[in-house]
């Protein structure tokens, strides 16, 4: 195929790109926009696949037989509550791919093979590519440690470890540095990848569960701008669009998740928070005998009464997979007259839109899931609270002035303005952020120990008992 058709390819693929990323911000049209973006990629490889400077198809053919087959076994296999540790490796294997075929462009071009030339935009890029693709890969693979519960997911303080990072920053400069002025080999290049992902290993480790959405939407962002220095190296157009559209909307997310934990980037990537933990003095001087349990049958029984309930989901809901029984326990409280709606806390789960996610899953109406702005106003004119699973996103301590609070100033849920609040949990554990719940021992909550699906099906029960 000509090189002009091959461009006329490239463009209608970037255009699917963009409309597809479009349809991606409605939920309306979000399976429309995830088809297009499809759409956009097909054409792309098969525009790709058809360029006449590709000449040996045995490794090409192989490498798609085998990436389809992963693809379609992790789709069916990896369940909803799975998606987090998936994105997270996805990144990794976005980041490390760009790494690695740019480091084979170079060793192409310094072989005189179909790079033509190396100049500085080449090596330039093939830097930018090579640092931010092994910080990506690595970087990933640690967030998808933590997530798969492979590693601990309380953050892993070193000592030395922001000297340790600035080393590594450094010597990422001066090799990237040591590529552009001497491109005659392609040592100073592995060096850096190799450089770069341990300072992503640096990077994440001591970060903890309670930031993943923000690092996962960072990750992103970085597997984007290795593709778009990738598309640079071989100066290809559809490569560089893409890269560029992933990076800006990774950037951006990343930005709305830190805002939405006001807190700032650095600070979600260096303050360590969760490290430390509330020893159990802590916790029994706030609760000190004042938290009451319930049993689903009283809760049942609260719940019969209410004319308006909301479901505040988190992270336990999540790892018990408890969304098909909550839906169910909304479709029973919706039979008997009673409004529900859904308080959706932006970094609530391990991942940006976790809970949308996993409630979409269940056939749960999108327009039942409010956003923390919209719900907030409204959890005074709220009859009960079924918060499940969820612990930092409620906790009243976020409104604490005191600095030492790790979640001081973050918007939170203001569930406790609602009539009467029940919290499903196995325990009175602190959530990620390490900290006790007042909300626990506050004298509108009824606590309800136990698994959240167990606990959502018992509730069905005892109202259909009742």
């Amino acid at each position: 195929m000509s090189i002009e058709y091959i461009n006329l390819a490239y463009l209608a693929a970037a255009v699917l790109f963009i409309l597809g990323l479009k349809g991606l911000t409605n939920p309306r049209t979000a399976v429309r926009g995830n088809l297009m973006g499809s759409a956009a990629m097909l054409i792309a490889i098969i525009a790709t696949l058809l360029d006449k400077r590709i000449v040996s198809f045995e490794i090409i053919v192989a490498g798609l037989v085998l990436g389809a087959l992963v693809g379609v076994i992790l789709a069916y296999r990896v369940p909803m509550t799975g998606m987090p540790q998936l994105i997270a490796i996805f990144n990794g294997f976005g980041g490390g791919a760009s790494a690695l075929a740019v480091g084979a462009a170079l060793e192409e071009a310094l072989k005189g093979g179909f790079v033509e030339g190396i100049d500085v935009q080449f090596t330039l890029a093939a830097a930018i590519a090579g640092l931010i693709g092994g910080l990506s890969f690595l970087g990933s693979a640690i967030a998808f440690g933590k997530l798969q519960g492979i590693m601990g997911d309380k953050p892993i303080l070193l000592p030395g470890r922001h000297v340790i990072n600035a080393i590594l920053a450094i010597a990422c400069v001066g090799l990237s540095a040591w590529l552009v002025i001497d491109p005659s080999t392609s040592l100073p290049f592995w060096l850096l990848v190799g450089t770069a992902s341990l300072l992503g290993l640096m990077l994440v480790i001591p970060i903890g569960g309670a930031d993943m959405p923000v690092v996962i939407a960072l990750l992103n962002a970085y597997s984007g701008l290795a593709a778009a220095g990738h598309g640079w190296v071989l100066n290809n157009s559809v490569l560089i669009i893409a890269g560029s559209l992933v990076g800006a909307a990774g950037f951006i997310l990343t930005a709305l998740m830190s805002k939405a934990m006001n807190r700032s980037l650095a600070n979600v990537m260096f303050a360590g928070v969760g490290a430390a933990v509330a020893d159990a003095a802590d916790s029994d001087k706030m609760y000190a005998g004042r938290v009451k349990s319930a049993s689903p049958d009283e809760v049942a029984m609260l719940m019969d009464g209410a004319r308006r309930v909301v479901i505040a989901p988190g992270y336990g809901m999540a790892v018990a997979q408890a969304q098909h029984a909550v839906q169910e326990l909304t479709m029973l409280l919706e039979s008997r007259g009673v409004e529900v709606e859904f308080a959706i806390h932006p970094v609530a789960g391990r991942m940006p839109g976790h809970m949308n996610v996993l409630l979409a899953e269940a056939d749960v109406s999108y327009d039942k899931l409010k956003d923390m702005d919209e719900i907030n106003p409204t959890f005074r004119q709220t009859d009960v609270v079924l918060v499940i699973g969820a612990n930092d996103v409620v906790n009243p301590m976020a409104r604490s002035a005191d600095p030492s609070v790790p979640i001081a100033g973050m918007p939170i849920l203001n569930v406790d303005d609602a009539q009467s609040v029940v919290i499903v949990k196995r325990s009175l554990s602190p959530g990620f952020a390490g900290i006790p719940n007042p909300l626990f021992a506050a004298d509108n909550t009824l606590m309800l120990f136990g698994d959240a699906r167990a606990m959502a099906a018992a509730l069905v029960t005892a109202l259909r008992e009742g």
